[in-house]
């Protein structure tokens, strides 16, 4: 199969491994095709493959900050246990687990919520 440099811009064009185009499907003899039609719908491809795509890839489990690859954290609870978390923990629901009393709104950087009414105390980390 000979594909010409200029077979991805052309009407014809198959993008398939098998085929060059419905025109030629082995390819054409030498080095310029009778058949040629600039596709105007066609973008050339760049040589920089981000600006083709957009953003970098990345894989399963991770992702990009600030170009820098990082790995999602390893979840230690089942999707059940996170579930109740969401229904129950303060963060959530400024309200205690053990007596419903309001918790105060939680602050930039908090990690434990105290009940003041009964004593109940977050020792989830």
């Amino acid at each position: 199969m000979t594909k010409l440099d200029c077979c991805d811009l052309c009407e014809y064009c198959a993008h398939s491994p098998y085929l060059v185009c419905a025109e030629h499907p082995r390819g054409v003899e030498g080095d310029r095709c009778p058949d040629f039609r600039m596709n105007t719908g066609a973008v050339a491809v760049p040589d920089d493959p981000l600006a083709w795509y957009g953003e970098e890839w990345q894989p399963a489990g991770a992702s990009y900050y600030d170009s820098e690859l990082v790995l999602d954290p390893v979840q230690r609870l089942n999707l059940e246990q996170r579930l109740e978390m969401l229904d129950t923990h303060p963060l959530f629901t400024s309200r205690c687990p053990n007596c419903e009393m309001p918790v105060p709104k939680a602050t930039e950087g908090q990690i434990h919520w105290d009940c003041g009414h009964c004593g109940w105390a977050d020792d989830s980390l």
